[in-house]
């Protein structure tokens, strides 16, 4: 199982952002944690102590969280949950949010992995974003981490951005691989609607690149990220060998995950309805939302969706294809109870005619041109989901 905790805080919502996020809410900071460790508890005699895998803290900005306060949820995680020797850690910060105390905090309470937003390196991009740091205080961030004895960082980076260039993102891509990274996210742009950027874009005050231009910057980092020795393991996930990020892994590879804090979610197996194949929980996403429900117990606040074995299968496909493996045909089968040719032969060889896909060792995988329109075959699919 993986567990996944949410730190909704912040010191400025990014441009960007639609994420449970809260600035200006630091002094809610103890109150959220006690309501955090209070579900945390009611999960753990739920589910039995289980074992975990990957523990995810995300936000937000977890590196806002005081040291001390840090220190106490870890050690509050190890006593509620059978954390494997060789378990995962992954905190996320923000670059200019991290300090040498909260670092000891983190490495003394077990995280071995660090995830840094530095999403650009040019100060015109990073002012269009929102984002409060410079491309200094990322690599400083990079070196106070590593004298921690942090030796798993992951940057994640931003492409087709409002006014960015080939050269530019060229020139963010050569300085995050300058910081000897092991892992890389490198995301496209998709602007949220209600959120400042995307009102700045219907306004036209902004302008995106068009489609050739965001497909030529993707290019690029398939093109320089392997030549560096990083390997494609998920359509917008790089690492170097052993690397790959196994939470995120996980996700895709549909294992039960158990999520904690104000908008976290959870899919677990689903004792309670019989016609399905697990159920997704949702906590409220509003701060104050969330430790009402803790606060009077009220778990029935919480959005609760079981999903059915059709579906299930549907996610298997659509989770797969977004990763460099693909579907095995075998783990399908043993999975459902039913293959995957009975499901979805006809379409799945439709778009492998079509140099779409590749059916390679009973593995269905997405060929290069395929990641391009992977929506598009995602909806064709979808027609063929239901029984």
């Amino acid at each position: 199982m993986q567990l996944y905790i949410h730190i909704p805080f912040c010191r400025k919502k990014c441009r960007y952002c639609d994420f449970a996020s809260y600035p200006g809410r630091e002094a809610d900071m103890p109150s959220y944690l006690d309501a955090l460790l209070r579900e945390a508890v009611m999960q753990a005699e739920i589910l039995g102590r289980p074992t975990l895998e990957t523990v995810f803290i995300g936000g937000g900005t977890p590196s806002l969280l005081p040291p001390n306060s840090l220190a106490r949820l870890l050690r509050e995680a190890r006593r509620l949950f059978a954390i494997s020797p060789d378990a995962e850690i992954t905190s996320e910060a923000n670059p200019g949010a991290i300090t040498p105390e909260w670092l000891t905090a983190a490495t003394e309470g077990g995280v071995n992995r660090l995830s840094l937003g530095m999403q650009a390196v040019q100060p015109e991009l990073l002012r269009t974003l929102g984002r409060i740091h410079t491309a200094e205080e990322t690599a400083a961030s990079v070196r106070m981490a590593r004298a921690h004895g942090i030796r798993n960082i992951s940057l994640d980076l931003m492409f087709g951005l409002p006014g960015q260039t080939l050269a530019q993102w060229r020139e963010t891509l050569n300085a995050a691989l300058a910081l000897e990274p092991q892992h890389l996210s490198c995301y496209g742009l998709i602007p949220e609607e209600g959120t400042p950027l995307y009102h700045d874009l219907i306004a036209g005050h902004l302008t995106l690149p068009d489609d050739g231009a965001e497909r030529a910057m993707y290019d690029e980092a398939l093109t320089l990220l392997e030549r560096h020795g990083f390997r494609q393991y998920e359509i917008s996930n790089f690492a170097l060998p052993g690397f790959a990020c196994r939470h995120n892994l996980g996700y895709w590879l549909q294992t039960p995950y158990l999520g904690l804090g104000a908008s976290a979610a959870s899919c677990l197996p689903d004792a309670g309805h019989p016609h399905s194949a697990y159920v997704r929980t949702a906590n409220p996403a509003g701060l104050d939302a969330y430790l009402d429900m803790v606060t009077q117990q009220n778990w029935s606040l919480r959005e609760t969706t079981p999903i059915s074995p059709t579906e299930a299968r549907f996610e298997t496909l659509m989770l797969g294809l977004r990763t460099a493996q693909g579907v095995s045909e075998k783990d399908f089968l043993l999975s459902h109870g039913v293959s995957l040719s009975e499901c979805y032969g006809a379409k799945l060889s439709m778009f492998r005619d079509q140099g779409l896909l590749i059916d390679e060792n009973s593995h269905w995988r997405l060929t290069r041109r395929g990641m391009d329109v992977q929506n598009a075959i995602l909806v064709e699919l979808m027609d063929d989901k239901a029984d």
